[in-house]
């Protein structure tokens, strides 16, 4: 990965904004989501947030491509010899190691003005279909059971219902399978609802008892879902529950990883906030041996003012092309990285567990009303 940083900066006396280099040490691999926050000086003769600068709270992004040198602009509103506050990454930089990290801003005589760098980045990309439409999914008529199938989807993974591995303490469910509990799919309002819960009794499987249902659909078995090239949409509202994990992600036919997730939802994360924030991982390496991950985390909504993740659908789609994987929210560019693939992949949408609690707080549905697969090859 890239490394970022920022620096000291002197700006004059009769400046009326100063403009701040944000910079990459090399050319990144995938998208640089990184906030700056202004704060007060410390000290003598410090200069004050609303008196001296307008504060700035901010994601600036670096897409593969871009150049490695552009600028934050803060207004400054009075000036004093010396005055001077701070610039700083109140938090990592999501996609690039941490450099220097803090600048100080200070106004003297004389000192050259700065000039803003805001030309040669490229815009985001906007969401559109390229390939062939291969699946489309019907919340009326969907199908699914246990090993699934060529026009129905799998409601167990191909090593079984669980996954201990990741901390999970839910059992994914099926409607016929599991008779007793609620129902881990059905159709409501013309979506199909995958269904997570806190089980009234509890269900051995594996000689273990399990005390909370999870819900999980692929296209493991369900050939038209599957590409190595093109792309994936769903139209759906995410879970509010702490100690959900909902995710829309691929597998690769062959075994995991290779992974791709196209939403995560860290329910599970007390700082997770279900209505601001995304997610988006590659996985890679040899089957059952991981040996790679590049990882986005972001508040969608300062970044790029999506809000309402959680109460409000939301279109979660995924382009793989042989160079690069783009994610994108609402048709809204949100991350890319280099494609280290060329293997095909299979869909999954689950609603996983991870709690010991009641889970009985906010929502543990992730309602879908649309999910479409268009294929290249």
């Amino acid at each position: 990965m890239a490394t970022v940083s920022i620096g000291d900066l002197t700006y004059p006396l009769d400046a009326t904004q100063v403009d701040v280099p944000v910079r990459l040490d090399r050319a990144t691999p995938n998208t640089v989501h990184v906030r700056v926050k202004t704060a007060n000086g410390s000290g003598a003769n410090y200069a004050i947030s609303g008196t001296h600068f307008q504060g700035l709270d901010k994601f600036i992004v670096f897409r593969p491509g871009d150049p490695l040198v552009q600028t934050v602009t803060i207004k400054i509103l009075k000036t004093k010899e010396g005055g001077h506050f701070k610039l700083s990454f109140p938090e990592a930089p999501m996609g690039a190691n941490p450099g220097t990290s803090t600048a100080i801003l200070t106004s003297i005589a004389g000192a050259s003005p700065s000039t803003p760098i805001n030309t040669g980045f490229r815009a985001p990309r906007t969401f559109h279909p390229t390939g062939t439409l291969s699946y489309d999914m019907n919340p009326a008529t969907v199908r699914w059971s246990d090993k699934g199938g060529p026009g129905v989807l799998s409601t167990s993974f191909t090593h079984g219902r669980t996954q201990p591995a990741n901390g999970e303490n839910g059992l994914y469910l099926d409607n016929v399978l599991h008779p007793g509990a609620e129902a881990p799919f059905s159709t409501k309002d013309g979506k199909l609802v995958l269904h997570s819960q806190a089980l009234a009794t509890p269900i051995n499987y594996g000689g273990v008892g399990y005390y909370y249902g999870a819900a999980m659909l692929s296209g493991r078995n369900t050939p038209e879902t599957q590409l190595t090239y093109g792309q994936y949409e769903w139209v759906a509202t995410m879970p509010t529950r702490r100690g959900s994990w909902p995710a829309l992600w691929l597998i690769g036919v062959r075994g995991w990883p290779p992974e791709i997730d196209v939403y995560e939802g860290f329910g599970q994360n007390a700082s997770w906030d279900f209505e601001r924030d995304i997610s988006a991982n590659i996985h890679g390496g040899p089957v059952n041996q991981r040996s790679f991950t590049r990882s986005m985390w972001v508040d969608a909504t300062s970044a790029y003012g999506i809000s309402n993740i959680a109460s409000a659908a939301h279109r979660y789609a995924l382009d793989i092309q042989s160079d690069y994987i783009t994610w994108f929210v609402d048709g809204i560019e949100t991350y890319q990285a280099r494609n280290p693939f060329s293997e095909p992949f299979y869909p999954v949408m689950n609603v996983a567990v991870k709690t010991s609690g009641a889970f009985t707080d906010g929502s543990g549905d992730m309602s879908i009303s649309s999910f479409r697969v268009w294929r290249n090859r």
